[in-house]
């Protein structure tokens, strides 16, 4: 598939299934040797299901999902959402496992700064990424991201993992 083929579309409530299937077979690649076995094996892909059906369906202004796409196969996505600290988080970036490292997140991470550039200008953009997930923060740094502290990250289903805030000023 060429660049050419690619294209980046605003998401919509049609996507939800295939863009949960996505994120959770992202997650289990990335995050096998990070996260507990028995989540990514186990209630993971219905989290993300019900994820994607709340903020596609019930919760359109929370913030927006675009989708990288050659023919009608779903190959990328990403989410931004705008924060109450005045800053936009890019609460989700995936590329679908195959795909890793054939540019298609470096379109989506720039497709998202010019989106947040234009919807909410000199906000700096910002995500959270897993310490152990140095293939992604080593991506994050290529493409400008600064690193902070590293901070722990709570999730509901009872387990603590370090993750690290990746900022980009924008101006």
């Amino acid at each position: 598939m060429s660049p050419m083929d690619i294209r980046i579309r605003p998401g919509t409530e049609s996507d939800a299934e295939a863009v949960a299937t996505l994120h959770t077979a992202s997650w289990r690649t990335a995050y096998a040797s990070i996260m507990p076995e028995g989540y990514l094996n186990g209630a993971l892909a219905a989290d993300h299901k019900a994820l994607w059906h709340r903020r596609l369906t019930d919760d359109r202004s929370e913030g927006d999902l675009f989708i990288a796409e050659s023919g009608s196969e779903i190959l990328g996505f990403i989410y931004l959402a705008p924060r109450a600290d005045g800053r936009v988080l890019i609460d989700n970036l995936h590329v679908s496992p195959t795909l890793v490292r054939g540019g298609i997140g470096s379109r989506l991470l720039h497709h998202g700064f010019e989106w947040a550039a234009a919807e909410y200008p000199g906000r700096p953009v910002y995500l959270e990424v897993l310490q152990a997930n140095t293939p992604a923060i080593a991506f994050y740094e290529r493409h400008g991201g600064r690193l902070a502290e590293p901070r722990i990250a709570h999730f509901p289903q009872g387990f603590d993992l370090q993750e690290l805030e990746i900022t980009w000023s924008r101006s």
